[in-house]
């Protein structure tokens, strides 16, 4: 994702939505996340989802722009989020690409097809 948000970030906006915590250690905790000691309780405050998005956002060395979604998970809901999801959405607001559900529907490269013949067409117009 990095690597397309650089070569599309002047022509196109992106950003991460966090949103709640896929994997929290008072829940369905992994053990790759305990090794790696990404181990957070279901938050219940926005601070405290601020918080580990932060921990995120600097633990994975994402530099796209992170947006945390609300305690009432509205972006989540309405958009399929969980766990991960990638969308394309056009100026005018329709969805160009809805990715499958992550880890294994994440396919960064089928994304960028769509968002460089959006941009493409964009550019025609």
């Amino acid at each position: 994702m990095e690597s397309i948000y650089e070569q599309y970030r002047n022509d196109a906006a992106f950003y991460v939505v966090y949103i709640r915590e896929a994997h929290p250690s008072d829940g369905w905790q992994v053990s790759s996340n305990k090794r790696e000691g990404v181990v957070f309780e279901q938050p219940s405050t926005f601070e405290s989802r601020t918080e580990i998005a932060e921990a995120c956002q600097l633990g994975l060395d994402i530099s796209i722009p992170m947006l945390v979604d609300d305690m009432t998970n509205t972006v989540e809901k309405a958009y399929s989020g969980w766990p991960d999801r990638l969308y394309v959405v056009s100026r005018d607001g329709t969805i160009g690409y809805k990715g499958g559900m992550g880890p294994q529907g994440f396919h960064p490269r089928d994304m960028e097809r769509t968002l460089k013949s959006i941009l493409e067409g964009q550019a025609d117009e």
